[in-house]
């Protein structure tokens, strides 16, 4: 009779800890699912904002795969997370299996993407920019994407080069427009909302400080990203860490399913 209580009670300790498992696991899909709606949602801020950030990605080919990387991402967690909520309740083996071995190959995927970030951080640096800055962009070619972007990067941020308008000593541009020390889209506009006319394009393309834009856009890019940056940052680890537990739930759920 001991040895049968025994049993018993050892056998509804397993179905509470399954049970408990059970919910885990639909928990951390939840927030899976609520991640993968999040990328989502950002790949598709990307491509259409307006303030100028989808040209940079468009003349970026980094930018642009990495945009499609977000996209795809968030894509596979939703549905992931969807898949993971499902086999959690049913206690579908095929189910669970499936869902492991896909959340697997995500996990492994984005320690790969975050790897070649930080091999190839180098092609963000301030260095890179001012170096193709110099040698690309023409100043009124806007059918070039190069020089496209950076027209509207610099009207965009009301910024002039990558540093500052020193920038553009020695450059292309100067090549090209030998009269002007800085392109019309560094000079400054009215202040009044809607007013798109110059303050003095005649002076600024002379290169007079009053008239023109003197921050870099390195520097005011960043800054107005750099919340966003932090948040991707601190979300990424957070997605790792909820994808590592929910294999790990996954594979509990069903070693104890019957």
């Amino acid at each position: 009779m001991g040895l049968g209580e025994a049993s018993a009670r050892g056998t509804a300790m397993d179905g509470d800890c399954l049970s408990c498992i059970k919910y885990l696991m639909f928990v951390f899909n939840f927030l899976i699912f609520l991640g993968g709606s999040f990328l989502l949602g950002v790949g598709v801020w990307v491509l259409v904002d307006p303030t100028g950030f989808r040209e940079i990605v468009a003349a970026n080919p980094l930018f642009f795969t990495g945009v499609y990387i977000i996209l795809a991402m968030g894509g596979m967690l939703f549905l992931l997370g969807f898949l993971g909520c499902c086999g959690a309740i049913r206690e579908n083996k095929c189910l669970l299996l499936f869902f492991f071995m896909l959340i697997l190959v995500i996990f492994l995927a984005e320690l790969a993407a975050a790897i070649l970030a930080f091999i190839f951080r180098e092609h963000l640096t301030r260095e890179f920019f001012t170096m193709e800055l110099k040698r690309h962009y023409q100043g009124y070619n806007n059918t070039d994407v190069f020089t496209g972007t950076w027209n509207a990067v610099m009207n965009s941020f009301d910024c002039c080069g990558v540093n500052s308008p020193e920038d553009f000593e020695e450059s292309l541009f100067r090549l090209i427009n030998p009269n002007e020390m800085v392109p019309s889209a560094c000079c400054r506009r009215a202040s009044q909302p809607g007013d798109s006319a110059y303050v003095n394009q005649v002076e600024c393309l002379m290169g007079k400080m009053l008239f023109r834009n003197n921050k870099g856009c390195y520097s005011a890019v960043v800054d107005y990203f750099e919340l966003y940056i932090y948040v991707a940052g601190a979300l990424a680890i957070v997605v790792l860490t909820i994808e590592l537990f929910a294999m790990v739930f996954a594979m509990c759920l069903f070693r104890g399913i019957q």
